[in-house]
This record gives C-alpha cells, structure tokens and sequence, in this order.
C-alpha cells in the first residue's frame, strides 16, 4: 500500500525535497537563523467569505520536542483572507522540512471542514452526516471524518473514526444487503432480527421499487421499531426528489407515522440540498464534503533574527489578529499584547495565542470543545 506512516511524517521523509537540500546548503554554510513563519491564505476557494482552521492538533504533535514556540488561532476558529492562522518561531532548520506537512495537514482538512460548516449553515437544523470516506485514500479517512465532525456534521460513517471522535459511527443498511435478500421488506425483517435494539432502524428503500410504497411495505414490517428511510435514488430516476419525498410523508403520517425520519442522500452538494431542507429529517453527504476543495494556505518567512523581512506580495513582521466577540470583526496589525477597540465600540481580544512554548504544547482541547467552538463561531457568519 502506498501510504506515508506516522513515522514516516515525524521524520521529515514527506517533505518537498527544496527544503532539504535548502538546510543543507545553510548548515554548511552557516546561514542559519531564527526565524518567524506566518500561515495564511490569500485567496479563498469559490468566493468563500471564511474558512474552518482544522489540522492544528496533527501540527502541534509534529512540531513538539523542538525547540520552537507556536502561535495560532484556536482549531475550529473562523478565519478570512489575509489573516495570520499560525506562526512558528525557532531555527528555520528545526521546522523546514514539515512545512510539506504541516501546509497538507492544514489545507485538506479546513477545506473538508469548512465544506461541513458551509453545509451546517444550509441545513440549519437537521441532521448531517459524513458518507465520503470511502471517495478518499483509507489512510486519511479518520483525518476527514474528523475534520467533517468539527465543521458540523453530527456523525460519521467509519469505525475508527467514530472511536476516535468518542461517538457512534452512523449508517443504514446498504444496497447489497437488499439484493442480496431479493427484497426491500425483507432486507428490513433480517436487519432488524439481527441487530442489537441500540441500532436504529433506517432502511434504503429505493433498490428495486418505488420510494412511496416500498417505504409502506417496510413500515408494515416493522411498525413503530422504524426509525427512518433512507433515499439513494440514483439521478437517472430521481425526478422531482422532493415531490417523492412530500407524497412519502403524506403517506406516513396518514397512517400515525409522522415519528418516521426521511433521510436523503447520493451527490448532494449545497445546490441539491438547499431544495429538500424543508422536507427531511437529515443528509448523509459523501463526495462533496471528503473531497472538497483544499485551503491553499501558504507558509512565509515574515521575521529573522528579530527584524521584519518578508517577500514581496507579503507583508512583514510578526502579527497580531484582533477579533471582536460581539460583531465578530477583525483586524491584523503588528503584534502587540494591547487590546484593541472596536468600531462597534466593544474590545477586540488577540485570537493568535501560543500552543508550544519552548517545544511543549500548553493545551490541547478535546474534540467536543474544538467542535462547540466552531459550532458557535458558525453563528455569527453567512454564506
């Protein structure tokens, strides 16, 4: 299998080979020196107004035990362009050659999150799921459940995801099992024998015949132990989804059975979900949230040996990114532990603080309270 092992990262081995062959050239000739490096994005995917910042928790791990000191906004935080996300402070050779893993750690999995978030907003309320680990490698699916469960979804699919989040993996029954039983009903009547009461009755009710009377035939198996339905319905017989879905709850709570969930899934992104958030309990969302469009953050020199000094296009100096609670306006300036006022005339705090100092990482937050952070900075942004 083609896959990059733990150690593998934690020994530089993924690095593009310029910055070895760049320490090199340093250590011999003695050009080595303390540096600040700045992490941003010019320029955001798609006309995006924000991003989810995810990935820091993998960078602190590969940046611990050396003799560096990070900055950064907090994982799950709100970013825009322009803003400094993270800045590393040491010998440029001790970090150079993680910065190819620390940008990959980084880029992926805000974009996998800010997609989730974006998708949190459209939904409002109602129940989203991440179905696209298997449209990814399998060495980083927990990397993208992850990173989807902290920009909004409410569960994932995978096992070891699951474990690693602390919560129970989600799912329903696939198609398989339908053909293999040779009918919806009684794919239903097996799955609910054999699993444990804990497991919620959510069956796929579009492999062989229509949704509104396969969902019918299934509920009359079941009865009150049907949690859900699931529609899967492939595009080339869809329709109009959402009337199929309306005559599906028309038929239900004729029968006492509003206590029934809808679910849809099969290639939604945000312009087929945004019809049907009226009309269903929840979403699995696969491709659009696993492979979704990378954060093409940058790392760039902005300080050596204590004097400002960047490229040009970059402004130099370390950096400050103030952030008003109440109106949830920034503003980046010269770093400085000075509060700030804002326009709205509250007091804009520093959001840049450090999580490594002198190689040891001051806090990790647990992965609930990563997500509740993103959750309610999600409040006070729009599409």
């Amino acid at each position: 299998m083609f896959v990059s092992t733990k150690e593998d990262i934690l020994n530089g081995k993924v690095t593009d080979v310029y910055f070895d062959r760049t320490v090199y050239t340093l250590k011999v000739k003695n050009l080595d020196k303390r540096v600040k490096a700045e992490v941003s994005v010019k320029k955001l995917p798609k006309n995006y107004k924000w991003g989810v910042f995810v990935g820091l928790e993998e960078v602190l791990e590969l940046l611990e035990n050396k003799d560096l000191n990070v900055r950064a906004i907090k994982e799950g935080s709100i970013f825009r362009e322009n803003e400094p996300v993270l800045e590393i402070e040491g010998l440029y050779s001790e970090f150079a050659k993680f910065e190819t893993a620390i940008l990959g750690f980084l880029c992926q999995e805000s974009g996998v999150a800010t997609k989730a978030a974006r998708l949190r907003k459209l939904v409002k309320n109602k129940q989203l799921l991440s179905f696209g680990a298997r449209r990814m490698h399998p060495a980083i699916a927990t990397a993208i459940e992850r990173a989807a469960y902290i920009g909004g979804c409410d569960g994932v699919s995978t096992v070891q995801a699951a474990n690693v989040l602390n919560i129970q993996p989600s799912g329903t029954i696939p198609h398989s099992l339908v053909l293999l039983a040779g009918d919806t009903k009684e794919a239903a009547k097996y799955f609910d024998e054999t699993m444990d009461g804990n497991v919620p009755r959510i069956i796929l009710i579009d492999t062989f015949g229509d949704e509104k009377f396969e969902t019918l035939r299934v509920y009359e198996a079941l009865g009150k132990k049907l949690a859900g339905v699931r529609l899967d319905t492939p595009s080339s017989r869809r329709g109009n989804l959402k009337a199929i879905i309306e005559e599906i709850r028309w038929e239900l709570a004729l029968r006492g059975a509003d206590n029934v969930k809808i679910f849809a899934s099969g290639g939604l992104d945000e312009e087929t979900i945004e019809p049907l958030v009226d009309v269903v309990d929840g979403f699995g969302v696969g491709t659009s949230i696993s492979s979704a469009t990378t954060i093409d953050f940058s790392m760039d020199i902005v300080e050596i040996d204590g004097k400002p000094i960047a490229k040009k296009g970059k402004n130099s100096g370390s950096k400050s990114l103030f952030r008003c609670k109440k109106c949830f306006s920034d503003i980046v300036l010269p770093y400085t532990s000075k509060p700030q006022e804002c326009s709205c005339g509250s007091t804009m705090e520093d959001i840049l603080e450090y999580f490594v100092q002198k190689g040891k990482i001051v806090e990790l937050p647990d992965i609930k309270n990563i997500r509740e952070h993103a959750l309610t900075s999600l409040r006070f942004v729009d599409l």
